[in-house]
């Protein structure tokens, strides 16, 4: 099965679109969650929902997020255009190695928000999602090449749980976070 591919996000005008933390919340929240209304997302991400809206709208102008069609007619929700982006390698360019590393940064921030907030609720989880959650390091002996490799390996696992990608979404799943981070120590 041929699954969809994140947004490869290479160029200096899309990561400067991506350059705020509040559009990384609120395009991270989209994927996480699908089709919400600038108002949801607000909630969600901690603003206001004009503000989200206005940020929302320079989302589209870059084609990282859309309107959704709204069943009742009341407001359009949006929606993400992909299944998520990655900054893919390092630019030579120094303007997109410099967007590249602040998108990054807000990734990090991000991740940690996320890392932050689950440590916070923990005690409202059932024993369940305690039982199933993790965070995990690991030191790796493996050469570039390897590296790379399973990283792919480890996408093609996780691919078909993406939430904009899943048909069969199973009563009682939820959107669960997945960081990966792979370096050289």
């Amino acid at each position: 099965m041929d699954l969809p591919r994140p947004r490869r996000v290479a160029d200096a005008d899309a990561l400067k679109a991506l350059a705020h933390p509040l559009r990384v919340s609120l395009l991270n929240h989209l994927l996480a969650v699908g089709p919400r209304t600038a108002s949801e997302c607000a909630e969600a991400v901690g603003s206001t929902a004009s503000n989200c809206s206005w940020h929302l709208r320079q989302l589209a102008k870059s084609g990282f997020v859309e309107r959704a069609d709204a069943g009742d007619g009341r407001e359009r929700p949006w929606r993400a255009t992909s299944v998520g982006y990655d900054v893919g390698a390092f630019a030579d360019d120094p303007e997109v190695r410099t967007r590249q590393d602040a998108l990054l940064a807000l990734a990090l921030n991000e991740d940690d928000r996320l890392v932050r907030r689950f440590l916070d609720r923990q005690r409202e989880l059932p024993r369940e999602w305690l039982d199933a959650s993790a965070l995990h390091g690991y030191t790796l002996a493996v050469t570039a090449e390897e590296l790379k490799d399973l990283l792919g390996r480890i996408d093609d696992v996780l691919r078909p749980y993406l939430v904009p990608v899943r048909q069969d979404v199973p009563e009682g799943a939820l959107p669960t976070h997945v960081g990966i981070r792979a370096f050289p120590r």
